[in-house]
């Protein structure tokens, strides 16, 4: 009966409790014989000289992940672009009618008299901006925010045509 109980080393390989602690002991037999010495002839282990190993293969991922990079980076830039443009475009249709009946040539020609026709104009000492030369109290006064010289040149004409309906020629005395 005792022989029964016994347990042999083929007994305990075929329970899967037992294989990890069996597997450790078998490994660490071989580890502990090179550590005192017994499987080399000189009186320490001794290791190879490491080999530098070329590292090619994983450039080539790593130049594909820096393109996908850049490609989305610039396709970002792009959508940027875009809707950044597509305010511009909703910001300068609502200010393409002009109104009280005003003409757009009648702007052009006070624009012309007044700024040269140059929206980022400004007078010598800053006090009037723009194509028209707004002041600021004016501009403000159109409806305006900000500085008149940094506005669209669709704004610009849209406060002027309003500043033309309301007031008729006399805010540009010379040139209206």
């Amino acid at each position: 009966m005792r022989a029964t109980r016994t347990l042999t080393v083929s007994r305990l390989l075929t329970k899967r409790k037992y294989f990890t602690w069996i597997l450790l002991i078998l490994l660490s037999f071989p580890a502990a014989a090179l550590a005192a010495g017994g499987g080399a002839s000189s009186s320490s282990p001794a290791v190879a000289p490491a080999r530098v190993v070329p590292i090619a293969p994983l450039q080539r991922p790593v130049k594909r992940f820096q393109r996908l990079v850049h490609s989305i980076a610039h396709d970002i830039r792009d959508e940027e672009r875009a809707a950044a443009r597509k305010r511009e475009r909703e910001r300068e249709e609502q200010f393409a009618e002009l109104p009280g009946g005003v003409s757009l040539s009648t702007l052009e020609e006070i624009a012309s008299c007044e700024s040269g026709g140059d929206p980022t104009a400004v007078s010598s000492d800053g006090t009037y901006r723009g194509l028209y030369q707004f002041d600021y109290g004016t501009w403000e006064s159109m409806g305006g925010s900000g500085d008149p010289a940094a506005a669209s040149v669709a704004e610009q004409n849209y406060r002027a045509a309003l500043l033309y309906a309301s007031a008729g020629s006399s805010p540009w005395p010379v040139c209206g």
